[in-house]
């Protein structure tokens, strides 16, 4: 009998790992022993080492929790995991799945995976998703693609996942790519590869990001620029309109700001597509904020490109190799 690859399961919190209180409202309670305990299955697909990590909601996640997955992660496949799967709160997954993207380094798949309802739910997507994950986790078909994201049987790169819906547990898409590859019958079908891969930045520090995103909205004033500007922030990103557009005053005002010293980026808020470079040309356009110095981020969304920037500021890289790199991130 051959023996059973191995999977490491890590454990971050999130609504996979919640149950109800007093007032029926669900809070962080289950570690990783007790998720895969629910999956009595995941022993049919690999041998599970099951580690917690933390347990929290997504909103409290912070760079440290993410580096700690990240050290986890590495330990596993380095005694022998032919894969990682972390579990994680939903409402911030598709920002540590990226986090862990841009630093991730080696070829073993780290999945991360997540529940929409939680245990007590009658249909709770839990243990599907957790097994789904599993499975793509030790598929060698899975080696070499960075970090995956994992739920609904969907496989989503890191880098173009999204989550699209507040309750839905369809919610986890990639706005006008689509997913890679999907679960069926305890097996991963993969259709798709990304056509270009990134090599590893540099690990960041557990500093705070702090690194505002604002949308611009219509009729903006720009009168916003000001209170951002007095909380010293490292990086500033704008969520733009249409393929990268301000109103002139904005426009005025993010121009001052990099004169001043911080650096400014911008995606569109449409929420899929991309920042264009020569399209349009008037004063607010995306050729006149790039003339201005602002740097388009492409396809990345205001939430990736800002754990983008945070990396690349931590590494202590300058303007130039910033906007060289965002724009290879982005394209």
């Amino acid at each position: 009998m051959s023996k059973k690859a191995v999977v490491a399961v890590g454990a971050l919190g999130g609504t996979i790992a919640m149950s109800a209180v007093g007032t029926g409202a669900v809070k962080p309670e289950l570690d990783a022993e007790d998720l895969v305990a629910a999956v009595p299955e995941l022993t049919n697909i690999a041998d599970i080492r099951a580690h917690s990590i933390a347990n929290v909601a997504s909103p409290a996640i912070v760079p440290s929790h993410v580096l700690d997955a990240l050290a986890f992660a590495r330990r596993a496949v380095d005694d022998g995991a032919v894969g990682v799967v972390l579990t994680h709160g939903t409402d911030t997954l598709e920002e540590t799945a990226y986090f862990l993207d841009l630093l991730w380094d080696r070829e073993e798949p780290l999945v991360v995976t997540g529940a929409m309802r939680s245990p007590n739910l009658p249909g709770a997507d839990g243990p599907a998703n957790l097994l789904s994950a599993v499975v793509a986790a030790s598929s060698e078909e899975a080696r070499g693609l960075g970090v995956l994201v994992v739920l609904d049987d969907t496989v989503h790169l890191a880098r173009l996942v999204s989550k699209t819906h507040s309750t839905g547990v369809w919610t986890f898409r990639s706005p006008g790519w689509g997913p890679v590859g999907r679960i069926a019958e305890r097996k991963l079908r993969l259709m798709l590869k990304p056509a270009r891969m990134f090599d590893p930045l540099p690990v960041p520090s557990a500093d705070p990001l702090h690194i505002p995103i604002v949308q611009s909205p219509w009729a903006d004033d720009g009168m916003w620029v000001t209170a951002i500007a007095s909380n010293n922030p490292r990086a500033l990103v704008i969520e733009a309109s249409g393929v990268g557009h301000l109103s002139e005053a904005a426009a005025d005002a993010c121009e001052q700001l990099m004169k001043d010293g911080l650096l400014v980026a911008m995606v569109t808020r449409t929420g899929s597509g991309t920042t264009l470079e020569h399209s349009y040309g008037y004063p607010g356009s995306e050729e006149d904020l790039i003339e201005r110095g602002i740097i388009p981020g492409g396809f990345l969304t205001g939430r990736k490109l800002r754990v983008l920037l945070h990396v690349l500021l931590s590494s202590g890289a300058d303007v130039d190799t910033i906007r060289n790199t965002v724009a290879g991130h982005g394209r």
